[in-house]
């Protein structure tokens, strides 16, 4: 896409409305939902016009899980911005506690002459 000369230039952290990201969600649903209709007639045509019913049946599975998936992404939001991009830095120390060594503890023997 280009940008015309005449497109504003956003210059601002402000997130979209809720109407524009509504109708870009239902513009959406309605595109994925009108793939299912033609994918429908095309497999009509295949198995009853020409006798394919493998292309047909292709086409129905296809056309299936179209809702589902109309539902899923339309009712997706837009992706949360991160304002802060947190990266690792090896010269700064999150946390330094002084460490103690192990300290030798009391060792129980078990009698050697238990049978097992």
């Amino acid at each position: 896409m280009r940008r015309h000369e005449s497109s504003p230039v956003l210059i601002t952290g402000a997130p979209v409305s809720p109407a524009e990201e509504f109708a870009a969600r239902r513009r959406r649903y309605s595109l994925i939902m009108s793939m299912r209709i033609p994918c429908l007639v095309v497999a009509g045509v295949l198995a009853l016009g020409f006798g394919w019913t493998m292309a047909a049946a292709v086409l129905v599975m296809a056309s299936v899980p179209l809702p589902w998936v109309a539902v899923l992404i339309a009712n997706d939001g837009p992706p949360r911005r991160s304002e802060k991009v947190a990266r690792y830095r090896s010269d700064r120390v999150l946390e330094s506690r002084p460490t103690r060594a192990l300290e030798s503890g009391i060792v129980i023997d078990a009698p050697s002459d238990r049978a097992a």
